[in-house]
């Protein structure tokens, strides 16, 4: 049922998903003449305190989506772990749902998205797919790449979950079989980083697109922990990376956001992952832009005219807070100076994205430095 049902006087956005992405569309949507509803799995999801209209349900469940997705002019998501059919068949309804079916499948099965993006010609690590164990196959594959092989689930895998790289003490027959009864699977080659990036497009109804800069992306056990405008990174490496950006944007053809994580290598820029929704690495642009990515993915999804961020400052750090063995310091953190805290309202525990905080400055190793401060208090070490 309903959390409240208030008369709406504006386009309605249904949020699949109640997480802290949901939760900062909200946020940005005060300022749009949108109404916003929820479709929550829990009463203690992240976000329902911010939606005036919540609905409780599965995003797994084909008839909760469909049920929800029919209240709204427009549906998005919060994430991309949600039932594929039940998006289907609303697109054959005729029904606003963005991003679409099939722009979804690129972030939800990272065998299709491989498959796809090397038949383009887009650059990725070397990979393959595995439906079944294939000895011949995968001795072929990690005796190409002496230098490491990662072994991902196709489906489900995020901030680290459903990776393991093949090494020392990993029993690689027995690994790839754990993975293997869970779906399908990608070896792909492990490549030695120079460094990590992201770019985020945004696309309208229309094909009106509009873009965020590159920035540097720091990741520790494959959860993101820091963000750096601008790119320390040479011209043209991030001038790759923004076109590569750019022809993954075209192929994928997602309205609203779509972002884009890529590898530097010896190699060149290479595609690491992509999400059809605001993202991780665009946290910074609440405060680091005049127009953050949560408003421009509403704005998109809704129809509306997009905005051309502008950066509100020379350099801006953007650190997460993880949940460490007890809790942080929250009140001490509000009071420094220039530290934008973000609190998703999550209960408390360990390895689990509990905030962010933003620093928006004119001095690079500043900026980080208070921006590491804060969030030290709030993920104490020790």
């Amino acid at each position: 049922m309903p959390k409240v049902t208030e008369p709406r006087s504006n386009p309605s956005v249904g949020v699949i998903g109640a997480g802290q992405l949901a939760l900062m569309m909200a946020e940005a949507a005060e300022a749009l003449p949108l109404d916003l509803s929820l479709l929550a799995a829990s009463s203690d999801d992240a976000a329902i305190s911010h939606f005036r209209q919540v609905i409780f349900g599965s995003a797994h469940s084909f008839d909760d989506v469909i049920r929800f997705a029919r209240t709204n002019d427009t549906t998005t998501f919060d994430h991309e772990l949600v039932n594929l059919e039940a998006v289907l068949a609303l697109e054959d309804e005729g029904r606003s749902v963005f991003p679409s079916s099939h722009a979804l499948r690129f972030a939800v099965d990272k065998a299709y998205q491989r498959t796809v993006f090397a038949a383009e010609g887009l650059p990725t690590p070397d990979f393959v797919v595995l439906e079944h164990f294939d000895e011949t196959l995968i001795n072929d594959f990690t005796t190409a790449h002496p230098e490491g092989v990662v072994v991902k689930s196709a489906r489900g895998g995020y901030d680290g979950r459903g990776v393991a790289v093949l090494g020392a003490g990993v029993d690689p027959r027995q690994t790839i079989l754990n993975f293997l009864s869970v779906g399908t699977v990608v070896l792909e080659e492990r490549v030695a980083l120079l460094a990590e990036m992201a770019v985020s497009i945004v696309t309208g109804r229309n094909g009106e697109t509009v873009s965020y800069p590159v920035v540097d992306t720091v990741q520790r056990d494959g959860m993101c922990v820091e963000v750096n405008f601008p790119s320390t990174l040479p011209f043209d490496v991030a001038a790759s990376a923004e076109r590569i950006a750019r022809a993954v944007a075209t192929r994928v053809n997602a309205v609203g956001v779509l972002a884009v994580e890529l590898f530097a290598t010896a190699k060149g820029v290479l595609i690491n992952e992509v999400a059809t929704r605001p993202h991780n690495s665009g946290h910074w642009t609440i405060e680091g832009t005049s127009a953050s990515q949560f408003e421009n993915h509403l704005r998109a999804v809704a129809g509306l005219d997009l905005v051309s961020p502008v950066v509100t400052g020379a350099f801006v750090t953007m650190v997460n807070v993880i949940g460490t063995a007890r809790p942080g310091d929250d009140a001490t953190a509000r009071q420094i100076t220039g530290a934008a805290i973000h609190d998703y309202g999550k209960s408390w525990r360990p390895g689990r994205k509990l905030g962010h905080v933003t620093v928006v400055g004119d001095n690079r190793s500043g900026v980080a430095k208070t921006a590491w401060d804060a969030a030290a208090l709030l993920q104490p070490s020790n």
